[in-house]
């Protein structure tokens, strides 16, 4: 005996059913884009063009259409990032990480800028010998 809803050669194909869907519509074929999904695709670093192709509208729509949502998931990625690399930093002792957030957060950098250092040498320019006072024979002064 075959379970409920399989045909002769496996599962039966299954029914569409219409419903309905809390969303914008958008585009020129009225397509109703939930805010929500927009966020979380956001979230997941997709960007707008990425987003119009799954739901078939223009990147344009989406831009204009979803402003926050966008802005807000995006934001939300970045908190995450931040979050997961103080904890590979701290907590994990991550060496590499430790590196980049001291030189991004902290300013540090791998070779000290210093305008003092930087200066050129004070040469003297002409003959040594007429800009050195003799004190006493093991002592010179300029």
């Amino acid at each position: 005996m075959r379970p409920k809803g399989w045909g002769k050669r496996g599962p039966a194909p299954k029914e569409l059913t219409t419903g309905e869907i809390e969303g914008i519509k958008c585009g020129w074929e009225g397509v109703v884009i939930p805010p929500d999904q927009v966020y979380d695709l956001a979230v997941i670093g997709l960007n707008n063009k990425e987003i119009a192709s799954f739901y078939g509208v223009s990147d344009a729509t989406i831009a204009r259409n979803f402003v926050a949502e966008l802005q807000k998931g995006r934001e939300m990625t970045k908190i995450k990032l931040r979050r997961a690399m103080m904890h590979n930093a701290i907590e994990n002792m991550s060496n590499s990480v430790q590196i980049f957030l001291a030189k991004n957060i902290l300013g540090m950098t791998d070779s000290p800028i210093d305008s003092e250092a930087k200066a050129p040498l004070p040469w003297l320019d002409g003959d040594l010998e007429d800009e050195v006072e003799v004190v006493d024979k093991n002592t010179k002064t300029v």
